[in-house]
Parts: structure tokens; C-alpha cells; sequence
């Protein structure tokens, strides 16, 4: 076994998790951010379908010709002023999932490059203030794994969404919170504990 490989293994392990922490307030934070648009987006979605419902015509508001096309036009509009600032929360949801990727990317990396001077023994080995190098790259896989997919259900459905598409924009908001995980979160927060100790015994 090699001494050197191990540290510069177990100094990696210890820069992905102090990522992965900062990067999961960063992501939390950006969802609680869209939670207040994707009620807009329903808002908006209710908006659509009363207009869409009556007819001016036969109201007392046919004196207004052209009332109904402006309405249209002040929905459609708001409704992309929303879709647009989903689209930048997206941007920063994927920042966090390429800065979590990459780190991970680079500890398995740097794992595979030490295989032939780490052993079995040293890779499954536990101690009071480290979890074992097999079980942190473990945890450090589903962590990106969840990223990964937690972003990729949220990019697709907001490709789908359109001013002009009714159905969709009332039920994105049902649809972008059944995406929620938090048994995943809590996973992940569940191995920050686990690898506190380890984190702060440089």
C-alpha cells in the first residue's frame, strides 16, 4: 500500500465533500427561488383558462374591441417574463451539477490512476474519523447521480412549457414538485455527518 497515494486520495475525498456541502445550500436555496414563480406559472395558467372561458363578446365588455387581444398579449408576455427567470434559476441549478460532477469526476479519476497501490484492505478499511475510501466514493456517486437527474426532470419539463400551451403550464407546477426528493436530500445530508469528522481531521 501506498502512503502517499492513500493521503492525496483521502485530500480529494475531503475537497469533493466540502463541494458537494456548499454546493447543496446553493441548490436548495435556487429551488426555494422557483417555488414563487412556479405559483406564477399556475397563476398565470388560471388566468389563461378564464379568458379562454368567457366571451367578451357577451359582456359588457364587447364595448372594447380589441380588449381581449390586448389581455392576450399582456399574458403571453408574463408568462414568458416567467419561463425566462425559470430559465436563469436552471442555469445556476446546472453550475451546481457541473461543479459537483467535476469534483466527482476528479476523485474517481485520481482513484483509478492509485488502484495498483491501494489495496483491498486499505480501501474498505473504517476508523473512528474516517468512513472507508470504497464507502465515500460510494456516497459521492449517488450524490451526483441525484443532481444529475434532479436537473435533467426540471430542464425537460421547462422545454415543454409555452405561453400558447394551456394544459402544460397548469400542470407544470404539480409536475416540477412531484419532482422532489427528499429522502435523497436527506441522504446526502446524512453523509455530510458521516464524513464531518473526517473533513475536519486534515
Amino acid at each position: 500500500m501506498s502512503k502517499p497515494a492513500l493521503l492525496s486520495l483521502h485530500q480529494a475525498l475531503r475537497k469533493s465533500f466540502q463541494g458537494l456541502e456548499s454546493n447543496q445550500k446553493v441548490w436548495s436555496g435556487v429551488l426555494a427561488e422557483c417555488s414563487p414563480l412556479m405559483a406564477s406559472l399556475g397563476n398565470l395558467a388560471e388566468q389563461w383558462r378564464a379568458l379562454s372561458n368567457v366571451q367578451l363578446s357577451n359582456t359588457p365588455l364587447r364595448d372594447f374591441p380589441d380588449l381581449e387581444e390586448r389581455l392576450r398579449f399582456k399574458l403571453v408576455q408574463a408568462t414568458d417574463t416567467v419561463l425566462c427567470k425559470l430559465n436563469e434559476k436552471m442555469s445556476s441549478l446546472q453550475s451546481v451539477r457541473d461543479s459537483i460532477s467535476n469534483q466527482v469526476t476528479a476523485v474517481f479519476q485520481l482513484y483509478e490512476e492509485n488502484t495498483d497501490s491501494l489495496d483491498l484492505l486499505t480501501v474498505t478499511e473504517r476508523s473512528v474519523t474516517s468512513p472507508s475510501v470504497s464507502d465515500m466514493l460510494e456516497w459521492l456517486q449517488d450524490a451526483e447521480r441525484h443532481y444529475r437527474e434532479q436537473f435533467l426532470r426540471r430542464k425537460t419539463l421547462l422545454q415543454t412549457l409555452r405561453a400558447d400551451d394551456l394544459s402544460l403550464l397548469e400542470s407544470a407546477p404539480k409536475r416540477w414538485k412531484s419532482f422532489e426528493s427528499p429522502s435523497a436530500e436527506d441522504r446526502i445530508t446524512d453523509t455530510l455527518c458521516k464524513v464531518s469528522f473526517f473533513i475536519k481531521s486534515q
